[in-house]
């Protein structure tokens, strides 16, 4: 191949082609736990977080809700991830070998945000949330129904392997991923370039700026304990029974069980099973969807 203007950027098209064809064929587990925000600034405040509406009977005006503010920010990040191509595969026309690199690319531009966003799931028992606890806690603050402080758990317990029940119901996700811009694929090809000159070598890569961070802790609920049926009963029963300031309740419907793939069979067995291990009706058989994740091994 004559290396010119016109034969690099028909290079680019085909490696950008190949790029997007891989991007858009990988899965995009993020979005089944966290809610996509368009950023448009150097980070994102979310003083909603932790509020509660509700609806009251209209008698005289309207009383407008005294949201209490929090200072909870995301700030975006920049990712990016790069692969050179040997100016003599190029001259030789032996560019076709870096065809699975460039989908790599496209893959690994894909599942990032779920990178991103299930890991911090995993982190969830140390990482803060918009009140200061950790995401998975036992001592969230909540107002009592007379005003007083109490605290409130998303948290069961136990030493073992996680497991994370979520309520995936509604607008608002337990996770937020944030994307200030999408993956671009780019690259460094003019002859002037400092690694063509000096190097031989022409770059290609994909960058992005974005970043994840917690929702509400109010709709997940994460134990350590052996998943059992009494286990995840317990967690269904504490979050459907969660309530807000002033003893409101929340609403929360768990529908989703998301595990590591260590734990896929203890969750089949749960959710999936028509019978227990006794030979009785398994109550919870189809009461959430289970979610095996690879980005929690």
């Amino acid at each position: 191949m004559i290396i010119n203007q016109q034969s690099l950027q028909a290079l680019f098209t085909g490696f950008r082609l190949v790029f997007q064809q891989a991007f858009e064929g990988a899965p995009a587990d993020h979005e089944k736990i966290a809610m996509v925000v368009k950023s448009t600034a150097k980070l994102e405040t979310y003083p909603w977080l932790g509020n509660t509406t509700g609806f009251r009977e209209w008698l005289g005006d309207r009383v407008i809700q005294n949201l209490k503010l929090h200072s909870f920010t995301i700030k975006n990040l920049s990712f990016e991830n790069t692969v050179g191509v040997d100016r003599d595969d190029i001259e030789d026309d032996a560019v076709g070998a870096y065809t699975p690199l460039f989908a790599q690319l496209g893959q690994d531009a894909k599942v990032h945000p779920s990178l991103l966003t299930y890991g911090l799931l995993l982190n969830g028992f140390t990482g803060r949330c918009y009140d200061g606890q950790p995401f998975f806690d036992t001592d969230h603050p909540v107002l009592d129904e007379d005003g007083s402080e109490i605290s409130v758990s998303n948290f069961g317990g136990g030493t073992g392997t996680p497991w994370f029940l979520l309520d995936t119901t509604r607008a608002v996700k337990p996770i937020i991923f944030q994307e200030r811009r999408k993956y671009t694929f780019v690259s460094m090809d003019a002859p002037t370039d400092e690694a063509v000159f000096s190097a031989k070598q022409y770059r290609y890569g994909v960058d992005c700026r974005a970043n994840a961070g917690y929702g509400l802790w109010q709709l997940a609920h994460a134990s350590k304990q052996d998943l059992t049926a009494e286990t995840y009963g317990a967690a269904r029963a504490a979050m459907m029974g969660m309530k807000g300031d002033r003893g409101k309740p929340l609403g929360v419907r768990p529908s989703l069980l998301v595990v590591p793939p260590s734990l896929e069979k203890k969750a089949l067995e749960v959710i999936k099973a028509e019978r227990d291990a006794s030979g009785a009706t398994n109550v919870y058989q189809n009461s959430a969807e289970v979610l095996v994740s690879p980005w929690l091994a």
